[in-house]
């Protein structure tokens, strides 16, 4: 399980493309979001540093 503060996600649609992005990459993960506290939970066989990287490039900056 990997966890990632996003500090620009700031909507619902921010939530979908974050879920989107992470699910292109690995299909089988799973992405529970959590808008208020701006965290993110992925369940991925994926490398943190790949699940970072999609995310970057989808232009959010997980820390």
């Amino acid at each position: 399980m990997h966890e990632f503060t996003i500090t620009d996600m700031s909507c619902g649609h921010c939530v979908g493309v974050i879920t989107k992005t992470v699910q292109r990459l690995d299909p089988n993960a799973t992405v529970e979001t959590d808008l208020a506290s701006k965290k993110v939970r992925v369940d991925s066989s994926q490398p943190r540093d790949a699940i970072v990287h999609v995310l970057d490039e989808a232009g959010y900056t997980p820390a």
